[in-house]
């Protein structure tokens, strides 16, 4: 089991639980991983070839979540760099499988459900239009160069994977940072969508797109219930046992984001409500269906 982008937040939690599951992960990623680490590593620049090649050969399966974080200021150099990071990482794995005389049976890629843009009230789902802007352009090429560089006869299932919660990562730490100093309150409008996955739910839909041959192209990877942001930091408050919460208007996000976080005003003041149709009529059941229950087991 091979896994590109396996030291981050959800390449880590994917490894753990694929190998509670009795496989042996090994990762590939361009940052090291911690002291802790408990498997096989190879490093690479996500562009060319080299020792991480050998690993493909006689893998079971090919798991890809590398990229670029896009918890990022949308520089021009920013923009070029999460376009690039998927795309020819992709193409080089693609590459060191021409090679191979024993390929992996499937290739489980991550895209992301921003695919679908950041419509307002849609609700979205497999069969749906894909959206306009910088998120919508990356996922397409993203996806794209995945059926560029898939081998003849190799399955290969796409994850449009919405906001990953985690207890060891991922954007749900700083939202009870600033939940926990007050702020709190509803993010702008407080209509835009969030849609959101707990990790344990998308490592079983991950290692149920290796083992279940049925399972092949394009999934939505999300719980079946996305609230609206105003709802989602009412949960979390009453999850913190936090009276009231600031509201942050749009202008604060945005001054905030430039010159305090470092980050994109966008992740917080878009966002879009995605479902799948393909998991509910393939009976996959989620472990955490409900915000509430996501956050009880998260926050406890």
């Amino acid at each position: 089991m091979v896994i590109f982008g396996g030291t981050g937040f959800i390449g880590t939690s994917l490894a753990r639980h694929l190998k509670k599951q009795g496989f042996d992960p090994t990762l590939i990623a361009r940052h090291k991983p911690g002291p802790q680490n408990e498997f096989e590593f190879f490093q690479w620049d996500a562009v060319h070839q080299g020792k991480w090649v050998k690993a493909l050969e006689g893998a079971l399966a090919i798991v890809n979540l590398a990229g670029k974080s896009v918890d990022c200021r949308k520089t021009p150099d920013n923009c070029d760099l999460i376009l690039r990071s998927r795309i020819d990482s992709t193409l080089a794995i693609g590459k060191a499988l021409e090679s191979m005389s024993q390929k992996p049976n499937v290739w489980v890629q991550m895209s992301t459900a921003h695919i679908y843009g950041d419509p307002p009230t849609q609700w979205c789902s497999e069969n749906s239009t894909t959206g306009y802007g910088l998120a919508p352009h990356v996922g397409r090429a993203w996806e794209k160069s995945l059926l560029e560089s898939l081998p003849p006869g190799m399955r290969e299932v796409r994850l449009r994977t919405s906001f990953v919660m985690g207890k060891h990562g991922g954007a749900l730490r700083t939202l009870f940072r600033i939940a926990k100093c007050g702020l709190g309150g509803t993010i702008g409008t407080g209509n835009q969508g969030m849609s959101w996955i707990h990790e344990n739910d998308l490592n079983a839909l991950i290692h149920e797109a290796i083992v279940n041959n049925s399972y092949a192209g394009v999934y939505v990877a999300s719980a079946p219930t996305p609230v609206s942001n105003k709802e989602f930091m009412k949960a979390l408050r009453q999850k913190l046992l936090l009276p009231i919460g600031l509201p942050a208007p749009g202008l604060l996000i945005r001054m905030a984001a430039k010159w305090l976080l470092n980050t994109d005003s966008e992740l917080a003041l878009y966002g879009r409500y995605v479902t799948s149709q393909r998991l509910q009529d393939n009976s996959f059941r989620f472990q955490f269906p409900t915000l509430s229950l996501a956050l009880n087991d998260l926050l406890d």
